[in-house]
């Protein structure tokens, strides 16, 4: 009988890769990726999004590339996601430089959208230098016509040329960091490719069923597809593709992998900023110290760490609780609502407290019981003297804005 953490067949051994801090392929746990629906050039709901979506289990994020004013978006919001961020291309390669001068973590390139090899080449090129992986994101629906005729349709021989294609102009300039999906919306089609796929290459595989529809079929039809190569050992990281809130994809492809025995479950999930300019504290110690404070109790609450209360409670306003840092002061927050300020060396504590409080009493009487009109004057009065001690763009985030527009308009 098989014990709570196995799964029907051995995992399949690939290379790793590296997206931001987080490993994929190897022997590092299977990860979650869902993408954003906002419009990238919309920083504040874009960011706000990435946070909604940490906290529902995405280990990565993708956003859409496909405009100047995107660009400069993702050089906004890269400092301040609490996750790596991947720039979705198609069509454009000198978008594909721009995020990458934004400073994005990752690219995902359909082969049947940027065809010319030299544009292909010269972005890998780019990438290799600078350390950044890429995505093949091969599409039933977007294959290259020359391959749709040789093969008659987009079938799973198809779609793997199609993928093999592409890393042969990788290889040219001695590239290969990079991982593969070969999408289809029609789930036999997904499933066989993928499984061509795995044993044509070494490289961590992407998995997902494109365009899915919307819950319960379209749920049903990514499971379908992900857990059968799932259960094959077959797959490194997962994107459910769902018309619906991108959390839904999120929390759907956390559940699939717990239910499947690839990922524990958690008791509280910890989401913090990764620290930028305006940072007020050392996020990462307040945050091992408070996962550690936290320990195995069983509360099951979404908690930000966040580093400075100019973007904190907004960003992480989807968080059942969070703390955000000014002015030697740790502001405490509800779904986003200030509702306390304590001393700087008591946030964890606070944090805690807190926490055990929402899970007894539950939040709107948490919330009914605190003074927020205090707390909301003093976390206004905290904003308003870090911008003036740090300004508007403590991350230097236009100086990358700028280096767009050139790589753009060149």
């Amino acid at each position: 009988m098989q014990g709570p953490n196995q799964t029907a067949a051995r995992r399949r051994k690939t290379r790793q890769i590296r997206v931001g801090d987080v490993l994929v392929g190897g022997d590092a746990p299977i990860t979650v990726q869902s993408m954003t629906i906002t419009k990238t050039a919309d920083v504040d709901g874009t960011l706000q999004q990435i946070y909604a979506l940490a906290g529902a289990g995405a280990d990565i994020v993708r956003c859409t590339c496909n405009e100047q004013e995107a660009a400069e978006g993702l050089a906004r919001i890269v400092p301040r996601s609490p996750v790596p961020i991947i720039a979705d291309i198609h069509h454009q390669y000198r978008m594909a430089l721009a995020a990458l001068e934004a400073g994005v973590h990752g690219l995902r390139l359909n082969p049947g959208n940027i065809r010319k090899p030299e544009h292909i080449k010269a972005v890998a090129q780019e990438c290799k230098d600078r350390g950044v992986p890429i995505r093949i994101g091969v599409n039933a629906g977007s294959l290259d016509p020359r391959l749709y005729d040789k093969h008659g349709g987009a079938t799973p021989e198809a779609m793997v040329e199609s993928a093999e294609t592409e890393l042969a102009y990788f290889a040219e300039v001695g590239f290969d960091d990079v991982k593969i999906s070969v999408k289809a919306s029609n789930v036999p089609l997904m499933i066989e490719a993928y499984r061509m796929l795995a044993d044509a290459t070494d490289h961590p595989l992407h998995l997902g069923v494109t365009e899915a529809g919307p819950p319960p079929a379209g749920l049903i039809k990514a499971t379908a597809g992900m857990a059968t190569l799932l259960a094959e050992g077959i797959g490194d990281t997962i994107r459910y593709s769902l018309t619906a809130d991108p959390v839904e994809e999120a929390r759907a492809g956390r559940t699939l992998l717990e239910a499947m025995g690839l990922r524990e479950r958690k008791t509280i999930d910890l989401i913090a900023c990764p620290s930028c300019g305006r940072a007020e504290i050392d996020v990462i110690k307040v945050a091992n110290d408070a996962m550690a404070a936290f320990g195995d109790r069983e509360i099951p609450l979404q908690v930000a760490v966040m580093g400075c209360v100019v973007n904190g409670p907004g960003e992480a306003r989807d968080a059942d609780l969070g703390i955000a840092a000014g002015r030697k002061k740790g502001h405490l927050f509800i779904k986003g609502q200030n509702v306390a300020v304590v001393p700087e060396d008591e946030m964890v504590e606070s944090l805690v407290r807190y926490a055990e409080a929402i899970l007894e009493q539950g939040a709107d009487a948490v919330l009914a019981a605190a003074d927020l009109e205090r707390a909301r004057r003093e976390a206004e009065k905290d904003r308003a003297a870090l911008l003036e001690d740090k300004g508007v763009d403590a991350n230097d985030s236009e100086a990358r804005v700028d280096l767009i527009r050139k790589t753009v308009g060149e």
